[in-house]
Formats: C-alpha cells, structure tokens, sequence
C-alpha cells in the first residue's frame, strides 16, 4: 500500500511532463507541415544532371551518321 503513496505522484510528474513536451511541440510549430516530410521521401533530390558534352558523346555513339 505504501508503494501507491510513490507510484501516485510519480504518474501526476510524468502526466505533467508529457502535457508540457506536447505544447512545446505546438508551440515550436513541430505540427504545422505534416504532409511535406511524407511528399519528400518519394521524390529523388540526388537526380545527377547530364553534361551536355556527355549528351552529344551518347548520341554520336547510337547515330553513326554524325560521324561523317
């Protein structure tokens, strides 16, 4: 019975806790863009630009006719 007298008090502190991160977290506007974060994990940003020096080698190889 005496563990209650810890236990009680130990849940108001973590209760209080938990409400004080969450209006921080709204506070900080942690909750403003949630689709944003989501969107960007299925679009590539490392896409590498071909050079355009590269481009004209590529089509000299398939085309022979530029050769001449």
């Amino acid at each position: 019975m005496s563990v209650i007298y810890v236990l009680i008090p130990l849940a108001i502190v973590l209760v209080c806790l938990a409400i004080a991160i969450f209006f921080w977290a709204v506070k900080s506007n942690q909750f403003d863009d949630l689709e944003r974060h989501g969107h960007s994990i299925l679009f590539d940003d490392d896409v590498k630009k071909v050079e355009p020096n590269l481009q004209q080698n590529e089509q000299t190889k398939t085309d022979p006719k530029q050769h001449d």
